[in-house]
């Protein structure tokens, strides 16, 4: 099985149905459903259970947040890779993973990520560039909807189940910086995103949790990578001493 997609939901029963009615009225069908439900009271079990027989896995019980529901999505996964479409979310038309495969030249890299339409008052797409690295990826993530993720990367690596907003970016940049992931970009809009979710909403938490993954992780690269900022706001002649330290803060950065 080439694909899983994983919904989790608590309490959005009119947003898991528009992401359950995009998943299930895909034309490309070689992949497996697993919608993991927090024990919502407000009727998303009931349409869980209207598809079950589509569905490759579901549950409906309590769990301890966002990534320990996303974890349990993954252990019960079975694709090759793994596609992470929250409530709310869902697939731009029916033939998405459809046209998104077939613009993969090779299903061998393990990150594959498209580009998101982002409903706000003004609905606008953002893209994502071919070529990623540290300088970028500490300010900015991947598109989670919009990523394939192989399903091998996640073996002794799942979410950080201690951190509430930010497990997916900090799975991304570890796994692309330290770990030399091979990724993809396909210039095209696999999913849709509503920007009322939490990950929009607590930006203050997403500093914090971030600041701290960053700290931890990359103590000695952030000093070089904040030094880097600051020397980019100003501009200096072509060799000067200057110069030449944010070329080479730069090349470490971007390695």
């Amino acid at each position: 099985m080439l694909l899983s997609i994983i919904t989790i939901n608590y309490n959005d029963k009119d947003g898991l149905a528009r992401t359950m009615d995009s998943v299930l009225s895909q034309t490309y069908t070689d992949f497996e459903y697993i919608v993991i439900d927090g024990g919502s009271n407000d009727g998303s079990k009931a349409i869980i259970e209207q598809h079950q027989d589509q569905l490759g896995y579901w549950v409906s019980e309590p769990d301890n947040g966002v990534y320990n529901a996303m974890n349990k999505g993954i252990k019960q996964a079975k694709g090759e890779y793994l596609l992470f479409l929250n409530s709310g979310d869902y697939l731009i038309t029916t033939t998405a993973i459809a046209d998104f495969i077939t613009a993969v030249d090779t299903l061998s890299y393990d990150i594959i990520y498209g580009n998101l339409q982002v409903v706000d008052a003004t609905p606008w797409v953002k893209t994502y560039p071919d070529e990623l690295g540290f300088n970028y990826l500490a300010d900015e993530s991947l598109p989670h909807p919009s990523t394939f993720i192989k399903r091998a990367c996640f073996e002794g690596n799942l979410y950080d189940e201690t951190l509430k907003i930010v497990a997916d970016w900090k799975f991304f940049i570890i796994g692309i910086c330290r770990l030399n992931y091979s990724y993809k970009h396909i210039n095209i809009v696999l999913s849709v995103f509503n920007l009322d979710g939490i990950s929009s909403t607590q930006k203050a938490l997403i500093t914090k949790e971030r600041t701290l993954v960053l700290e931890q992780e990359f103590g000695v690269l952030l000093n070089d990578y904040k030094q880097f900022k600051l020397l980019q706001k100003k501009a200096y002649p072509p060799k000067s001493k200057l110069y030449l330290m944010l070329r080479r803060i730069y090349q470490k950065i971007k390695s």
